[in-house]
């Protein structure tokens, strides 16, 4: 592969550019950007990198692969891309993050690392249920996503956990391919604001399971039931199904940003635009992108373009300049 780079990495003691803390298509996407405009930059992956798309079989609603791809093979490529143009890579957990004064330190595994600005791109983790079953069968069965993997489930029988806005969002997707649509609720009623309630229940193509939540996803190489439980009784029976979505919500990665940045009352890092920009944070020099801010959209494509702005509004503000667009 061709190299391509913009930029001379700082020499020891001075400070990178721009450091992007995550490894998503965020993360990734934002990496090219500033890379191409001549920005020094230095990703701060995680143990773990790539993001949710790691966990992900077939991505068939990214642009540029019409025969669809796999998640970690897109995360892959993502990466090699944004080395191609300079982009240094460590695959190591931020430990702590100072923001007080810039440049701005980063400690990486009892190694330092300053900046003089940061993109934060650690996104945001689907919360599971937790139950026997669900990380065999993720990906053959069992999806978080209605809006990525709902075609796959064509003319077939579906559930969804939940009882949230997320999950009557994701009902609604779904009635659009599955022959049946089942919202699994442990309450009696929707938690769901009023609006969504009317939507769903009004559908003759959905029906719900009141006082019930999933304790085990039962199949050998795919999805074929979920055992069910009620919560009044604690009577357990079994509901075949080709597929499960889980929408009881998603755990932003904001921890270690607590008392840095200003989180909403969820922790998801809020945005706070001013003087032009669209993707800065509560600290001047610090921006964000995808899913650890954006608690609405939450795909690949979305998180890539956050990415791009955040990337752009970096570059922006490094040359001091206030934004045009």
């Amino acid at each position: 592969m061709v190299e391509d780079k913009f930029f001379e990495p700082p020499k020891e003691g001075e400070p990178w550019d721009t450091l992007i803390i995550g490894s998503g298509p965020s993360a990734l996407t934002a990496a090219i950007y500033t890379t191409r405009g001549a920005s020094s930059t230095i990703i701060v992956a995680g143990s773990a990198w790539g993001g949710q798309l790691m966990l992900t079989t077939e991505v068939d609603n990214f642009p540029g692969f019409p025969e669809g791809i796999q998640g970690p093979e897109l995360m892959e490529k993502m990466r090699k891309q944004a080395e191609r143009f300079g982009t240094k890579i460590v695959d190591s957990d931020v430990t702590a993050v100072d923001f007080s004064v810039s440049p701005y330190k980063i400690s990486v595994d009892g190694k330092n690392f300053t900046a003089k600005t940061v993109i934060v791109a650690t996104g945001a983790q689907t919360k599971w249920l937790n139950v026997p079953g669900e990380e065999k069968l993720r990906g053959r069965g069992v999806s978080s996503c209605a809006p990525c993997d709902a075609p796959f489930f064509k003319n077939k029988r579906v559930i969804v956990i939940g009882g949230g806005d997320a999950a009557m969002e994701e009902a609604l997707v779904l009635t659009k391919y599955a022959s049946s649509v089942t919202i699994v609720h442990r309450r009696d009623s929707f938690r769901a604001s009023q609006a969504m309630q009317n939507k769903v229940l009004g559908k003759d193509s959905i029906r719900t399971v009141w006082n019930s939540e999933v304790v085990e996803f039962l199949g050998d190489q795919k999805l074929e039931k979920v055992l069910l439980k009620d919560c009044t009784s604690g009577k357990t029976t079994q509901l075949e199904t080709d597929g499960a979505f889980v929408a009881v919500g998603h755990v932003p990665s904001t921890a270690i940003f607590k008392g840095s940045l200003e989180l909403d009352e969820k922790g998801f890092i809020k945005k706070h635009e001013r003087d032009g920009y669209h993707m800065a944070t509560s600290r001047e020099g610090v921006f964000v992108a995808g899913d650890v801010h954006d608690t609405h959209y939450k795909q690949a494509i979305t998180a890539a373009g956050f990415g791009s702005m955040a990337a752009l509004e970096v570059l922006q503000y490094l040359d001091k300049g206030i934004p045009s667009w």
